[in-house]
């Protein structure tokens, strides 16, 4: 059994930074490809950004330059380093697995991985 915790929401301001981690306990893998969504309250859930084995990262358009995703190796968590935070970055964020390494035109799929967390929440408010 594979379970994902994520921890470190809360509540900013404006330009202020924040990280999240997302714990994996339970089986490891050799390949994966980890990602973070979020899902802000009316909307449909989005890709954030995702990291798989070979170390290669790719970002929505909306968070590329601001967000980074790192993990230094398969026993240590996924984080997600949030900076120049707005209000437009509201939402639950959740990190998700899948055990092999998805090709480029798959990462946003949220359909494509197995394995999800139950969320964190991060406000930013103004």
């Amino acid at each position: 059994q594979v379970l994902l915790a994520e921890s470190g929401g809360g509540l900013v301001q404006t330009g202020d930074s924040l990280t999240v981690s997302c714990a994996l306990s339970g089986r490891a893998f050799m390949y994966y490809t980890m990602a973070w969504f979020r899902q802000a309250p009316g909307k449909e859930r989005e890709f954030v950004g995702s990291i798989s084995t070979t170390g290669a990262t790719y970002y929505a358009d909306s968070v590329k330059g601001r967000f980074t995703i790192s993990r230094d190796n398969a026993n240590k968590p996924l984080y997600l380093q949030m900076n120049k935070l707005n209000a437009e970055d509201t939402a639950t964020y959740y990190c998700a697995l899948e055990p092999k390494i998805l090709p480029s035109s798959l990462l946003r799929l949220g359909v494509q991985y197995g394995y999800w967390g139950q969320g964190t929440q991060v406000t930013v408010s103004s």
